[in-house]
């Protein structure tokens, strides 16, 4: 991140800043650098463009700027113009005549023609953007979430631009930023020909085009409608209709998503009915281990109701259950595809069910076990659950669109990582929470982290006098130990180790799309 002490100047001479501009631009397309970089990697090439540039010291976080335009410029560039966000400062506009009003947004330009605003929306608009005038990237970074735009061009001061750095690499936003000429909170300046030289660009290319995430989202819910499944179950019995029932019941649908975004990103051309029924099969397995893990755990309610066992009984639920993974393993083996994906795609569904329901039980098994269970045997279960859950769902994607066996590779050591940490996370959010958790197994990482310290303390003997505490001693000895703060540096170290993989990918538009659920899970 960047030192607040730092020196945030903009050169004044045109000059200068195209000097900067063009041996940034050099040096990023020499490089063949993917985006997103980190600021250490930012830092270090904008060194090299002020060194080649024989330019002053000053200008360093301009070249910075100037860097991670060039890395993002080509996924910019190939995104369409009615996919972009245009954001202007409100700093631009002329305090003295101006006529315009502002909203939760931010300014609505009156067209008074007393500021270069009106001039800017108006060029901006008949190109195709969408338009802002507000302050800061919060709303930018929001609007990519929601899927409205894909990519922004923004016009902020450098300290801004500043701020923003973390929150933007984080979500992956593919962005170009121009910095004011200089800081101030009113009637500031920007590079106008700069300015209208970026909005313009535009060079269509599938492969850096970013995938709206939000949107294929809404596609996925889509395919749970009752009208899409009729085109997949044909029977109507009643065992049918729970199935179909337990579909169409809510959830984030973030397993056919993910199985949804790594067929697009590795296809070249993408089949709208094998990209259904990818989602449906992967659907159908999830609900039907939910249905089975409600049934083990006699769980109430799901999704606001009545869990299908307690609604309809153990035995109906089971059968449920079972006919989903029937289902989900009959469409799979219907699918359109070549005989090698098919029986990829069976052999890895086939190993994720064995994984997962080894992992399930080694997970039943922990209430009884879990003062004598070690972390490693612990993130091991975390592997075998979530980081296959998440595994089974990109690979069947990703294998299907045709993706090369090392990324294949790739994406089965980031589903290990991030399984891990998504229940370290879990599992601190539960600590963390205001309700007292009744049982430990509600975060059992804690646990066999406090297990550890103690016996590398010599105080093994108090690990049978942790059995039984109560809830709130056991937190307050977690606490005391500081075994939370431990979990907190080993989440940070595993989904460090996502990135790492993810930055490892060769395909832009799966590993965008995975910074950014990356970026909004953790």
């Amino acid at each position: 991140m960047f030192e607040t002490t730092r020196i945030l100047k903009v050169p004044k001479d045109v000059k200068v800043r195209n000097l900067l501009r063009k041996e940034a631009n050099r040096l990023i397309a020499e490089r063949n650098i993917l985006p997103p970089a980190d600021f250490e990697q930012l830092q270090l090439l904008a060194e090299e463009v002020i060194l080649n540039s024989d330019a002053e010291q000053q200008y360093l976080d301009f070249a910075i700027v100037l860097c991670g335009n060039e890395i993002w410029r080509e996924v910019v560039a190939a995104t369409p113009f009615e996919r972009r966000l245009l954001l202007l400062p409100q700093c631009l506009k002329n305090t003295q005549s101006c006529q315009g009003e502002l909203d939760s947004l931010g300014l609505i330009c009156a067209g008074c023609k007393g500021c270069q605003i009106d001039s800017v929306l108006n060029k901006a608009e008949a190109l195709g953007y969408t338009t802002l005038v507000a302050e800061g990237t919060t709303v930018a970074v929001g609007l990519v979430e929601e899927g409205a735009i894909d990519a922004v061009i923004g016009v902020s001061c450098m300290p801004v631009l500043q701020r923003s750095f973390e929150p933007v690499s984080r979500a992956a936003v593919p962005v170009l930023g121009l910095p004011l000429l200089y800081d101030g909170c009113e009637n500031t300046n920007v590079d106008y020909g700069w300015l209208f030289e970026e909005m313009h660009q535009l060079k269509p290319n599938p492969l850096k085009e970013p995938l709206s995430v939000s949107l294929l989202k809404d596609q996925v819910q889509d395919y749970f409608s009752e009208y899409t499944l009729q085109d997949f179950f044909h029977f109507n019995d009643e065992t049918e209709k729970l199935a179909k029932r337990m579909l169409v019941m809510g959830g984030q649908r973030i397993r056919p998503l993910i199985t949804v975004l790594a067929y697009r990103s590795y296809s070249e051309n993408t089949q709208e009915n094998i990209q259904a029924a990818l989602a449906i099969i992967i659907e159908c397995f999830h609900k039907a281990s939910l249905i089975h893990d409600d049934i083990e755990d006699d769980d109430d309610f799901r999704y606001d109701q009545k869990t299908l066992h307690k609604s309809h009984g153990i035995p109906v639920a089971i059968n449920v259950g079972d006919y989903l993974i029937g289902k989900g393993y009959q469409l799979l083996s219907n699918l359109a595809v070549a005989p090698e994906i098919l029986a990829d795609s069976l052999r890895v569904v086939s190993s994720s069910h064995l994984n997962l329901a080894t992992g399930q039980g080694a997970d039943l098994m922990l209430a009884d076990r879990l003062h004598s269970t070690t972390v490693d045997q612990l993130l091991k279960i975390f592997t075998q659950k979530t980081g296959e859950a998440v595994k089974v769902a990109l690979l069947l994607g990703a294998i299907n669109g045709g993706a090369p066996k090392d990324e294949l590779k790739r994406l089965e050591t980031f589903s290990d990582w991030f399984g891990i940490a998504y229940q370290i996370r879990d599992d601190l959010n539960e600590f963390r929470e205001d309700y007292q958790p009744e049982h430990t197994h509600h975060f059992p990482f804690l646990v066999a982290l406090l297990n550890e310290r103690l016996q590398e303390n010599g105080e093994s003997e108090r690990i049978n006098e942790i059995r039984e505490l109560d809830s709130n001693k056991l937190r307050q000895l977690i606490v005391d130990e500081q075994v939370d703060k431990h979990a907190d540096a080993f989440l940070k170290l595993y989904v460090d180790k996502c990135y790492h993989e993810l930055d490892q990918l060769e395909n832009l538009k799966l590993k965008l799309s995975l910074y950014g659920v990356m970026g909004k899970i953790f």
